[in-house]
């Protein structure tokens, strides 16, 4: 399996839609990239950091996986445009991505 990881990093100033983020984006994601292979999304929202208190080096971190690399690039490669031109609805923060297998 392979995934792409989208990692937003936490920012004090940024205001993350959390709720758009889960209402709209996520199942854009799921909609465009379904065709393309997808096999599941992950949504991980940060809560802390290490120390008790502390806050989150990342405010949500998103794992999308498809079964074959191939399909992970095609249909980013098609539909990333649409999906990183939605990003400022919900978040000022520019995300990390990671291109990862999964063993």
């Amino acid at each position: 399996m392979f995934k792409v990881t989208v990692l937003y990093p936490h920012a004090a100033e940024d205001d993350f839609n959390l709720a758009y983020y889960l209402d709209v984006h996520t199942p854009m994601v799921k909609e465009l990239l379904g065709p393309w292979g997808l096999l599941k999304v992950d949504v991980e929202v940060g809560i802390s950091g290490a120390a008790p208190g502390s806050e989150p080096a990342y405010a949500l971190i998103c794992g999308i996986h498809f079964s074959d690399l191939h399909s992970l690039q095609t249909g980013l490669d098609a539909e990333g445009p649409i999906l990183i031109a939605d990003i400022p609805n919900f978040t000022s923060v520019t995300p990390i991505m990671q291109f990862s297998r999964v063993e």
